[in-house]
């Protein structure tokens, strides 16, 4: 297989395509999952304040206690 046949594969036909956008998105997980667990090494020691929010967060806490 030469140069020119791999370059057909991946930019002309839809096969080709398709490998290169689940290659992106495989390595663009796998960056985000390093920079997440970099990030919260980093700051495992901050407290947490009554007016922060978290994605994950419920919505219950506030309902029973009132």
């Amino acid at each position: 297989m030469d140069f020119e046949q791999i370059y057909h594969f991946l930019f002309q036909t839809y096969e080709g395509i398709g490998c290169m956008v689940g290659a992106g998105i495989v390595i663009c997980l796998i960056a985000c999952i390093i920079m997440e667990r970099r990030t919260r090494k980093l700051f495992v020691d901050r407290p947490k304040t009554e007016d922060e929010w978290s994605l994950f967060d419920d919505d219950d806490d506030e309902d029973n206690q009132k």
